[in-house]
């Protein structure tokens, strides 16, 4: 029965229908709520995920568009280009959202974030540390792969690959055992943090609003609207973040990707809202849409790939690893954040999500929260956290 049905799909199927029946799934799965707890949109990874695993084991579930293997060279780099679309799509319009306030309500508080983003990154690497000095049968590429996907990182993923001489086979099965949970661990998280905690939300969400009010001045002069959905300025912003991602810091070979470049440009062109006298102000409305239509993207183009890899090369023990090195420094950065920087509870777990560098958690924090000004702290938090992690991938890979 299945042999015929992968008969019949590998003579109609294409990608773009793959990537639309997986999202609709996943909105099927994601929206079932236990005792108040829900998947969300990272309901689309959990199918992604599957299909990955079954193309797997029925690779002939993989043929589309007129007999090429899904899972041949250039199928995969189609993966590839969605989930880049979906994350420059989703952290631009978080930096847009967040950016008239951000620089605003800049003061010592943000300091926290900053040191929190480091705090976060640091306590995972020390955890795959540990983890390879007590195995002597883990290596420190694997034990890399483990900790980037535990942090649902690819440019520190990136990174630790581009070390001359690892095994980069090693390091792509460690992302693609440990990003299940990396992903889930957090968004879980940030749900079950309030309901143990009893949290009156509607109380916290009301204190949070008053607490981070701030007033964001009116453009001077006449300014003309390009367009009446503001494609225009987010457009600007993604080339931008692209041109700010791609430059590197000499000796060093770093570069913000571009996830971190999109988010500063994102930021930087939502604080001003104007370009000379084109309006950048872009509504709230197409902003929310943006930010869920590219996380849907990015968890389709990077859950697929990662169940095959998951499958390929999964070990208990290895699965185990992952899950430690994600849930170790969520849990005392939240300790850290709570009780020596006396976060309130949205902008502690907004600097975890940033910290993380997990982007479902984020769209499924302001799912719990109610609102979207606990992108600032995520914001804030985020870009240090990515030069952390891209810099602790490859120390471990050369010196372990």
């Amino acid at each position: 029965m299945l042999s015929y049905l992968a008969g019949v799909c590998s003579s109609s199927l294409s990608i773009i229908f793959i990537i639309f029946i997986i999202g609709a799934l996943g909105f099927m799965l994601g929206g079932v709520n236990v005792k108040g707890i829900s998947l969300g949109t990272a309901g689309v990874l959990i199918v992604a995920l599957a299909y990955g695993v079954l193309i797997h084991y029925f690779p002939t579930f993989s043929i589309v568009d007129t007999q090429i293997t899904l899972w041949g060279d250039s199928i995969k780099s189609k993966f590839a280009l969605v989930s880049n679309i979906g994350t420059a799509l989703f952290v631009t319009a978080v930096g847009l959202i967040a950016g008239p306030k951000f620089f605003r309500t800049f003061n010592r508080k943000s300091l926290a974030y900053l040191l929190l983003g480091v705090i976060i990154i640091v306590l995972g690497a020390v955890t795959a540390i540990i983890c390879i000095l007590c195995d002597e049968n883990l290596s420190s590429e694997m034990a890399v792969g483990l900790l980037t996907g535990g942090l649902t990182s690819t440019p520190g993923f990136s990174a630790a690959k581009e070390v001359p001489g690892v095994d980069q086979d090693a390091i792509s099965a460690g992302y693609g055992i440990a990003y299940l949970y990396g992903v889930l661990g957090v968004v879980l998280f940030v749900q079950l943090v309030p309901k143990l905690l009893k949290v009156d939300m509607a109380k916290e969400r009301e204190n949070f609003v008053a607490a981070n009010s701030v007033t964001i001045p009116e453009p001077k002069g006449t300014l003309v609207q390009l367009d009446d959905f503001g494609f225009f300025p987010f457009f600007l912003a993604v080339a931008l973040g692209c041109i700010i991602g791609a430059i590197k810091i000499p000796g060093v070979n770093f570069s913000l990707g571009n996830s971190g470049g999109t988010l500063v440009a994102g930021l930087i062109i939502g604080h001003f809202g104007r370009i000379g006298k084109v309006d950048c102000r872009i509504s709230k409305q197409t902003l929310n849409f943006m930010r869920e239509l590219g996380l849907v993207l990015f968890l389709i183009g990077a859950g697929v790939p990662g169940g095959v890899n998951f499958v390929s090369n999964v070990k208990v023990s290895y699965f185990i690893y992952g899950a430690i090195m994600t849930t170790v420094p969520m849990i005392v950065g939240y300790l850290i954040a709570r009780f020596v920087f006396k976060l309130n509870l949205f902008n502690n777990l907004g600097s975890i999500t940033g910290g993380m560098t997990s982007t479902p958690a984020l769209g499924t924090l302001i799912a719990t929260t109610g609102t979207d000004e606990v992108s600032s702290a995520y914001a804030a938090t985020y870009p240090l956290a990515l030069v952390s992690v891209v810099l602790a991938a490859k120390i471990i890979v050369m010196l372990f």
